[in-house]
């Protein structure tokens, strides 16, 4: 029941009537006994700085923030973290006393994910690809890049963003990388080379459409995490088991991207257990 006292977060965009946080936060809000209440709010390009301005005065504890606002929230910001400072993109924002802190959960997420997952580890010290070159893909490169990998090998359908996404990000990890287009003939070599295969482009979720590598090409004992998470399991990730790979969807990165803000926002872990169950409804 909501009262004078339930504390207010939320998360931002436009349009944001698809947004599946809601159902996830507050079902852990219950489950943690917490007075909290988790709203989508629409807010156009236009309306932002106001909107920011208006969560502040109104005590607002957090703000998600996603699509097309994940840039330009930044200025409106007191401080960054480290992770969305490389990333170039803010989805988290904590409102405190002194100003307001932007962090992008998605990095951590995708490392937790990979951790929760008991035979599956963080490739220290090994190689890495990534498909695809827009946000998200910038969110595993730098997660992967903080965690010390040896190489990452990013391939894009479009080769001019993967070559200046590499080479952006190279410079500001010092973690040797390479941008190539899908049908460049290295990418096989670098795939064939690598213990983690990660997939951030949507091209994944079409049934219909030729897997965006060979599979042919992975090591049967390689990990191939593809962070779509509709459908749960994606024809890549089918295509990598036959294989003897060891796969892993995208339902735990949203998952845990989203418990990391929970606990930034509450000082305290949420079930993600339970995170999962409201996402199946």
């Amino acid at each position: 029941m909501l009262t004078g006292h339930t504390r207010v977060v939320g998360v931002i965009g436009d349009p944001i009537e698809h947004s599946r946080s809601p159902q996830m936060h507050n079902a852990a809000f219950a489950k943690a006994g917490l007075d909290y209440v988790y709203v989508p709010f629409h807010v156009r390009s236009d309306e932002l700085a106001q909107a920011i301005a208006g969560f502040k005065a109104l005590n607002v504890v957090g703000i998600n923030v996603t699509l097309p606002h994940k840039q330009a929230v930044i200025p409106y910001l007191t401080s960054i973290s480290r992770e969305a400072e490389l990333i170039g993109a803010v989805n988290t924002l904590t409102f405190l006393e002194d100003g307001i802190h932007g962090d992008n959960t998605d990095a951590p997420g995708v490392l937790r994910a990979l951790e929760e997952n008991g035979a599956l580890s963080i490739p220290v010290g090994e190689d890495v690809v990534v498909l695809g070159a827009g946000g998200a893909a910038r969110a595993v490169v730098v997660a992967f890049a903080l965690a010390g990998v040896a190489s990452i090998t990013i391939a894009n359908r479009t080769t001019e963003k993967a070559i200046a996404l590499a080479a952006e990000m190279q410079r500001k990890t010092n973690v040797p990388m390479q941008g190539m287009g899908l049908t460049d003939t290295r990418v096989s070599a670098a795939v064939r080379q690598s213990t983690l295969l990660v997939n951030t482009a949507t091209a994944s979720m079409d049934l219909t459409q030729p897997l965006l590598i060979s599979v042919d090409w992975l090591q049967p004992n390689a990990i191939v995490y593809d962070i779509v998470y509709t459908p749960p399991v994606t024809p890549l990730m089918a295509a990598a088991a036959e294989r003897g790979c060891q796969t892993l969807g995208g339902i735990g990165m949203l998952i845990h991207q989203g418990a990391i803000a929970f606990e930034k926002w509450t000082g305290v872990a949420p079930c993600t257990l339970t995170m999962q169950q409201a996402l199946s409804i």
